[in-house]
């Protein structure tokens, strides 16, 4: 499951792709959700990328969002911390 409920608000699973043509939420890859960044992996730049992506998707605040594990790996462990947020509605952007 790519998307868990905690105290905090929600943790993904994400699958990142730096260096693709668009940002986009590509979907469900394996057991993470697929996020392509058009920003390379160059000092932050993809991570920021994709935390400004999931913040607008999800219509909460860029500061509510954070990368909490996998910080220079592809596969990372999201925090979104707003409770209220629908993460399946990423799947329907």
């Amino acid at each position: 499951m790519w998307a868990k409920r905690t105290a905090d608000g929600w943790l993904l699973a994400v699958h990142a792709q730096p260096g693709a043509k668009t940002n986009e939420i590509a979907g469900i890859h394996g057991e993470s959700l697929k996020i392509k960044v058009a920003a390379r992996p160059e000092k932050g730049r993809a991570n920021a990328a994709l935390v400004a992506l999931l913040a607008a998707a999800l219509g909460v605040p860029k500061g509510s969002v954070r990368v909490v594990k996998g910080g220079a790996s592809r596969q990372k462990t999201v925090l979104v911390a707003a409770p209220q947020a629908d993460p399946g509605r990423l799947l329907r952007t």
